[in-house]
This record gives structure tokens, sequence and C-alpha cells, in this order.
């Protein structure tokens, strides 16, 4: 007989299982938790009375009759998910249907400059929540995207924020939020967005480099987010690829990113700029430089183009590297610099021709994110999912 706490698990998978796929008939659930139909439909039916699933029309047929879909009940919670990178903030709630309760909101944010930031993020957070008019007692989590070293078994990010106030970050925001919060690093959480609801969906083993002010990079390997020993796997930014002499943040010379990031690609653009470069683009800030060009190389102006032809290459350097170490199924380039993708992927191809042995790359898609800027987002409302129990019953074990 089935225990109380097994009951209790399967409830949870079952309602995740509905939150990642978005609906399933019990043949499909039946299978992938390798349980029987019986069971799964007397949990399903439970759900149901409890207001928690909800039936939604019959699934395409594989043969005999159309199977019932079902689906998780929108309005039994909601997720606060927040993206942070080195300069900007995205904040957004949405039901568990991924429903955004309003559209996400940006705030720029200099994570290098500002010393108070975390309280500024925090503050930030309870007004949208404010907005929205969701009771807060509704949100089920927050799940935060930070840059940097983060680790998200202690809930601290080592980069940016362990200078500043010298608490436990995660449980800081708790307590200023009201609700439990996980962290984790951006290009974890990118990855795992590109992996649950993105093109990296069906692959067991994948690389998500996250084109950012930096150069970050998730990796999906047999079918789990891979973290390494101490959970910082993924520096692929600081891989020593060049010669250039530039001093990177890290404070080594050599590094991948340092001819791969937006960031430094940006301030080159406004150096150029001060110096008297003829181009079709005027100065802006740092902030929105990276943007301009990509818009502007898509209407073919030449030096922006050269700028992100140059890096496509570099990047496709780093790409050969990945591709020998690790031979995934499936390379997606993500975070912002992916709207590029018409002007990055010729040089990337060409680097990868030039540097990686073709037997083992021949089998590795290079694919770019289909999920724009939200990519963050998604992830870290995907964190949220991954922890939280969404069925609130006490699983105490079955006397049988």
């Amino acid at each position: 007989m089935i225990t109380y706490r097994d009951k209790y698990i399967l409830q949870n998978n079952i309602l995740k299982r509905l939150y990642f796929q978005d609906s399933q008939s019990c043949n499909e659930l039946s299978s992938w938790l390798n349980r029987s139909i019986p069971s799964v439909t007397k949990v399903l039916n439970e759900l149901i009375e409890e207001d928690l699933v909800v039936t939604n029309g019959y699934a395409p047929s594989t043969g005999g009759r159309k199977p019932l879909s079902y689906s998780l009940k929108s309005d039994k919670g909601y997720i606060l998910a927040v993206a942070m990178d080195q300069l900007f903030t995205q904040i957004v709630i949405t039901d568990l249907t991924s429903h955004q309760i309003l559209p996400p909101e940006s705030i720029e944010l200099d994570l290098y400059e500002t010393e108070n930031a975390l309280e500024l993020v925090a503050k930030a957070i309870l007004e949208y929540v404010r907005k929205s008019g969701i009771d807060k007692s509704k949100i089920i989590g927050a799940g935060i995207g930070m840059p940097g070293f983060v680790s998200a078994e202690k809930g601290i990010n080592f980069t940016f924020f362990d200078r500043q106030m010298k608490v436990n970050h995660r449980d800081y925001l708790e307590k200023i939020l009201g609700v439990p919060v996980f962290v984790d690093n951006d290009s974890s959480l990118i990855a795992l967005a590109e992996w649950t609801f993105g093109i990296a969906k069906d692959y067991k083993n994948a690389m998500i480099i996250n084109a950012g002010w930096g150069t970050g990079l998730g990796m999906i390997v047999n079918g789990q987010l891979f973290r390494g020993d101490t959970g910082y796997a993924g520096e692929f930014s600081h891989i020593p690829l060049t010669d250039n002499g530039i001093l990177c943040e890290c404070g080594k010379r050599g590094c991948l990113e340092t001819e791969t990031s937006l960031l430094i690609m940006a301030k080159k653009a406004v150096e150029d700029i001060q110096a008297g470069l003829v181009s079709g683009i005027k100065l802006q800030d740092v902030k929105h430089m990276s943007d301009v060009i990509m818009a502007a190389a898509k209407n073919g102006d030449q030096y922006c183009i050269e700028l992100l032809t140059h890096l496509g290459f570099m990047l496709g350097k780093g790409i050969a590297i990945l591709i020998h170490i690790m031979n995934p199924g499936i390379i997606v380039v993500s975070g912002r610099g992916a709207k590029a993708e018409k002007i990055l992927m010729a040089p990337i191809q060409q680097a990868l021709t030039q540097y990686c042995i073709p037997r083992i790359a021949e089998n590795t898609a290079i694919m770019f994110s289909h999920l724009g800027d939200g990519a963050g987002l998604v992830g870290s409302a995907a964190l949220v999912m991954e922890h939280v129990k969404l069925y609130k019953g006490v699983p105490v074990e079955s006397k049988n």
C-alpha cells in the first residue's frame, strides 16, 4: 500500500510536472513518474477535488480514445521572479501557468558602483508586489538570479554583496520580502530556463552560454544542472584565450570575457566615438550602447558589424573548447547577445571550422535562444518551482 509520504511526494511531483510541461495526460504522467495509471489517476482526481488541478480537454490521440489533458489551476499561487545582471534588474510576478500579472519591470542598478544594491533591489521588489495587488501570502516563493560567485546552498553572493553586508543574503531578502527566497547564479538559471522551456528541452547534455555583460555558462550534464564540487562550475568567461593584455574584472589578463563581453564592446565603441570615429551610431551611455550597436549592425552599419563579428569569432573559439571537452548535443547562445543571432552565427561557425575537429563537432547543434531578454526571469521562476512544495499536506507515514 502506498504510504502517506509517498502519496505526498507523488502529489508534488505531479504538480511540478504540470508546471514545466503546461499540460499532460494521465498516461504521460504515469510514464514519466514510473507509476501505475490507476495510482496517478487517483491522485489527479484528489488534486482536482482540492481545486489545484483542472482538466482542459482532450490530448491528441496516439491510437484509440483521446486521453484527458490536465493542467495546474493558475490562481493557486504566484511566483516572484527577479533576474539581476551587472547593470539592470528585472522583476515580474507570474501565476502557475506562467501568465504575467504585470509587464516585467526593469530598473537600472549598477552592481559595481552601488554599495546598497541589495537594499535597493528589495525595495524595488516590494514596490512591484504592491503595484501588482497580489497578497504576499499567495506568493509561493521568490527566485532571484544574480551575477558572480553565488552559493545557491548558502544563499550568499560572494562577488557583489559580501563586501557590502556581512549577512546571509538569502535570509536578508526573506526577512524583507516575507516570502521564501531562492538565489542562484544568473547563468545557471538561464540554463535552467533553456532546458525546461527553451530549445534545449529535449537534450540530455547541453551547454547554455549567457552572452551578456560577461560571458557566463550553464551546463546540463546527464539531464541535470551541473554545478561542480563547490557550486561554481561554468566560469567560461575566464578561460585564458587571448593575448590582448586587457585586465579582466577577475584580476587576470587574457580572459575570454575581455573579447566577448558586451560591456567591453560597448566601452570600446564609446572610446572610438569620442576619438572621432565616423559611424552612424551616436554616443550613448555604456549601459545602452550594446543595444544601439546590435540594432545598427542589423541596419548595415559596418563598424558595428565588425565589432560583433570579432566578438562572434572569439566566442566561437571558446565554443570550440566546450565541444572538445564536453561533446554536448546542443550549445545555446542566450542572454542579451542572442539578439544579434544573424550577425554572430557566421563568425562562430567560421571559428568552429577553423578550430574544431569535424568528427567531434558534427553532432553538436549551435542555436540561439528564442526566450529573448526574459530567459533570466523564466529561469528564476523555474528555480522556485524546483524547490517549493505546491501541495501543502503533511507527509506523515502510513501505519500500514
